[in-house]
């Protein structure tokens, strides 16, 4: 998975604002036949979806990040449980192409939060600046057996085979040809 620097640069966050931006478009249509507490809490439904991957991502840990994805998730689902309850209303008739592409829509922003979600419990990595103890310890192992080589290499004396390898005169610092 690509590392991305901010939220604004990720697909399901802008999969999520889209989400959003078609879902206030049908709000705004004029004589939509919806009660004003179902217009807002579709609408809150909405924007949770992206405020939420948007939270999430700017927190440090991975803990954090997977409550928010569940909870954006969550957001989607309740955007498609909504339209899928009233879809049926004679009066939603002419919205159906519209309440059919949000409910689209939402199912792919939970698809991709379902994936980034299964990605993130898959890596090693607890969060954007912590690291597990088993890769810490890998790290801190390669780094100390690399230090030793050097060492080894630098130290080595002048009948050794290995004392004009390339290696060992990189590691006291000669230049090589």
């Amino acid at each position: 998975m690509p590392k991305y620097e901010t939220f604004e640069e990720l697909p399901v966050w802008q999969e999520a604002a889209h989400l959003y931006n078609v879902v206030l478009d049908l709000l705004e249509t004029p004589a939509l036949p919806l009660s004003p507490g179902f217009r807002n809490q579709l609408d809150r439904a909405a924007l949770s979806v992206s405020n939420n991957i948007a939270e999430g991502f700017e927190r440090t840990s991975t803990t954090e990040l997977q409550n928010f994805l569940g909870i954006a998730r969550g957001s989607a689902g309740e955007v498609r449980s909504m339209l899928l309850v009233v879809s049926t209303r004679p009066k939603l008739k002419p919205f159906v192409r519209d309440l059919t592409k949000i409910q689209g829509l939402a199912k792919s922003c939970a698809k991709q939060i379902t994936a980034w979600s299964k990605s993130i419990d898959a890596s090693r990595v607890q969060g954007k600046r912590h690291l597990t103890s088993e890769v810490k310890e890998r790290r801190d192992m390669a780094s100390k057996a690399l230090a030793f080589r050097q060492k080894f290499l630098r130290d080595l004396t002048s009948t050794h085979p290995l004392y004009n390898s390339p290696e060992a005169r990189t590691a006291r610092g000669e230049a090589v040809e």
